[in-house]
């Protein structure tokens, strides 16, 4: 089917004389009386209807009732072809990323950071670290298959998920933790705190801190410790006699009793997970060689850390030994390249990550100077997890095409 031409007529003013200018194509038909080029068999006088555009996402779109933009032609035998039409287009705004990374692997990069620790803690502690770990990680992996079964949602306990939660969970326990807490931990961790809220990737707050801090309603059977060398094995424990961790020392106002080199190569007691400085920090370093974090965040949040401690020390005396010994005990290098990394429960802007690890150090300080308990790590990221909508909101940086907020008139 041809397209009707519409006729223009040519007016008085108009010469007989066409001049054929040299950027028209030698192809282009110029005719006399019709107020139209055409090169190819597209009709220059026709103009579509617009295209509306989104201002607010910046996404473009082709109507339904927007002209086609292609239509019948003819070939060359003289048969009527119908080329596709194109109703809608959708265009999602910028950027386009394409990464080979997967949960599976993000997740697997994490395990192989925190094993070095895992494994120093079985050889300090005994083999009853072991055991821990196997019921923590094998709840979490139990608890998120059946939430998921539930619920009707695919099965995904292959993507590594459950395990790092359970391990994370394993690092906050001593070796002398009764063998109910992994399971009531892991509970809380997968159940509440993240099935509920829609499964992985929409939990609002860090599983494993959260079911750290419900289970401090218990403390004392959370905080028992053994001393460095006192293996424990099997699940069942006789009375063990708990010693006091140098956060608690420095909690109570006086300097660790032992060595700052003992305290950094994990002749201590403490948690499985916070006993061995040395060997958190390269798998921070191994995460973020790995582009699993960013290092913007542990640097903001020890750095805080180590400035507010140095400045304003607790205990009279060497400002640096003061300093040296928050750093290196308790878990702030695991809640540091661990925890408040978790890309869900943190900012997505490089300032919102400086914000929210300055954030996290500020509270920390305060809740190990101030709280009742010794250690504030978990409560810092906690509350700072909750804010992290806020430093987004704020911080995240206008899209192209979008509102600003203050233009110039």
């Amino acid at each position: 089917m041809k397209k009707n031409k519409k006729n223009t007529p040519v007016t008085e003013e108009t010469t007989d004389v066409v001049e054929v200018s040299e950027d028209v194509p030698a192809s282009a038909e110029i005719r006399e009386g019709e107020n139209e080029i055409t090169e190819s068999g597209v009709v220059t006088d026709e103009v579509p209807e617009p295209i509306e555009t989104d201002t607010e996402t910046g996404a473009a779109e082709v109507l339904d009732d927007a002209p086609a933009l292609w239509e019948e032609h003819e070939e060359d035998d003289g048969e009527a072809e119908a080329a596709p039409t194109l109703s809608r287009v959708r265009l999602s705004p910028a950027p386009f990323v394409r990464t080979s990374d997967k949960t599976r692997s993000l997740m697997l990069d994490v395990i192989i950071a925190l094993l070095p620790a895992y494994l120093w803690g079985i050889y300090t502690f005994g083999t009853r670290v072991l055991t821990v770990g196997v019921v923590a990680i094998a709840s979490c992996v139990l608890f998120e298959a059946l939430m998921q079964l539930i619920l009707h949602r695919p099965i995904k306990i292959g993507d590594l998920s459950a395990v790092v939660t359970g391990l994370l969970l394993t690092m906050g326990f001593s070796s002398a933790v009764p063998i109910w807490m992994p399971i009531v931990g892991a509970f809380v961790s997968i159940v509440i705190m993240k099935g509920l809220f829609g499964g992985i990737g929409r939990n609002l707050v860090n599983p494993a801190l959260a079911a750290r801090v419900l289970l401090l309603m218990w403390p004392s059977q959370l905080h028992i410790f053994t001393a460095p060398g006192e293996r424990l094995s099997g699940i069942g424990l006789t009375h063990v006699e708990s010693v006091t961790t140098p956060l608690d020392a420095l909690h109570a106002g006086a300097f660790p009793n032992v060595m700052l080199f003992d305290l950094i190569l994990g002749r201590t007691a403490g948690c499985i997970g916070e006993i061995f400085p040395v060997l958190l920090l390269a798998g921070g370093i191994y995460l973020i060689v790995r582009r699993v974090i960013s290092w913007r965040i542990p640097v903001a949040y020890i750095g805080t850390v180590a400035c507010l401690t140095f400045f304003f020390p607790q205990i009279e005396g060497s400002n640096l030994n003061f300093m040296l010994c928050e750093l290196f005990s308790g878990g702030l290098l695991l809640g540091a390249f661990f925890m408040a990394t978790d890309p869900v429960t943190s900012p997505t802007t490089p300032y919102g990550h400086l914000i929210y690890g300055v954030g996290c150090g500020v509270l920390t300080v305060l809740f190990r100077y101030f709280g009742y308990f010794a250690e504030g790590m978990p409560f810092a990221i906690l509350i700072m997890n909750l804010l992290v909508w806020i430093i987004d909101r704020y911080v995240v940086p206008t899209p192209f095409g979008g509102r600003v907020a203050h233009e110039k008139s």
